[in-house]
């Protein structure tokens, strides 16, 4: 019994000693349990030993509260997304006035002409298409084309002829190294309504732009001479119709696409061409297109003329040989009929 009795005891001593174990950890947890981050007050960190029991009776309470302090520090959270919204309204306003700039595409009917003895001319169409076009209809006028067809350049010389004792005379010249041996302009409207002379000068448009270098070893002249003798070659090509204007000659047919006719005469010299296409707004070029055209003689006369450039000694022997033959042919001919 008595072993029995001490062994009761000491059994009941054990989960005593457990309980108090057991609850140990939980006074321990509760005087652990730190305030959430961000939360910390100066005054608990200041607290008196003799008053432990108060502060542990605060900081049981803390759990409690947590739910509610939790939010307020979570509730910053919405405002980082307001940022995300800013690049969303500036992306809109790039898209709503950023658009993209108008630019101009063109083609043309024929790329090669072909130059034979039966060759009287022919026409080029000129097409194309403004790309991003914000026009409403073709009848608005919102935009302005100019189209240019320059040939090759070659040297020439204007010469200014003097009455002298009855007799017309040439007097003085100058030399143009450099003016385009065929030139047409067309265009929506006259170029002089379209943009500025700056505009014009710089890009060449119209027959006043028209680039011709004088010689550079060449007298001095005047400004107002060498401008009267610059108008003297125009007008001269101009009646041989290797210089042409038109100042409608170009239509749109829709709210981006137009065209245009320019004719090619029969004395175009043989050479490449080149198409420029010039897209206005408000007297502001916002785009520019070329399009190369080749001349080329075909047939016989390419290879005479191959022949006579490539071998000018050789041609001028079988030119020579050629008239003595004909020249006995039509001698025998004509003895023969006499008789």
């Amino acid at each position: 019994m008595i072993f029995k009795m001490q062994s009761s005891k000491s059994t009941a001593a054990l989960f005593v000693a457990l309980a108090v174990l057991c609850a140990t950890p939980f006074y321990a947890a509760g005087a652990q349990t730190t305030p959430p981050a961000g939360t910390s007050s100066p005054a608990a960190a200041t607290t008196p030993p003799g008053t432990a029991a108060a502060g542990r009776a605060a900081q049981s309470a803390t759990p409690a509260q947590q739910p509610d302090t939790q939010p307020a520090q979570a509730s910053p959270a919405p405002a980082t997304t307001a940022p995300a919204s800013e690049p969303v309204a500036s992306q809109d306003k790039m898209l709503t006035d950023g658009r993209p700039k108008e630019s101009v595409e063109t083609d043309i009917s024929t790329r090669s002409v072909a130059v034979t003895s039966s060759f009287d001319g022919t026409e080029i169409i000129v097409f194309g298409t403004v790309e991003h076009s914000r026009q409403q209809t073709p009848e608005s006028g919102y935009y302005d084309v100019a189209i240019v067809i320059d040939g090759t350049p070659t040297p020439i010389i204007a010469r200014r002829k003097e009455h002298v004792a009855g007799i017309w005379i040439n007097a003085d010249s100058v030399l143009f190294e450099h003016v385009p041996s065929y030139y047409a302009i067309t265009s929506t409207r006259p170029i002089s309504e379209i943009t500025t002379p700056e505009v014009l000068d710089k890009n060449a448009i119209g027959f006043d732009s028209v680039q011709m270098k004088v010689k550079t070893d060449a007298p001095q002249w005047s400004a107002e001479e060498l401008a009267e003798y610059r108008r003297a070659v125009i007008r001269l090509k101009q009646k041989d119709q290797l210089y042409q204007k038109s100042d409608y000659g170009v239509a749109f047919i829709g709210r981006s696409l137009f065209r245009s006719t320019i004719s090619l005469p029969a004395n175009v010299p043989v050479g490449p061409l080149i198409v420029h296409t010039y897209l206005f707004r408000d007297g502001e070029l916002l785009s520019k297109h070329s399009n190369p055209v080749k001349l080329q003689r075909e047939g016989l006369e390419r290879y005479l003329h191959t022949f006579a450039f490539d071998y000018p000694m050789f041609y001028g022997i079988f030119a020579v040989f050629l008239a003595v033959v004909a020249g006995l042919i039509a001698s025998a001919v004509f003895k023969r009929g006499s008789h």
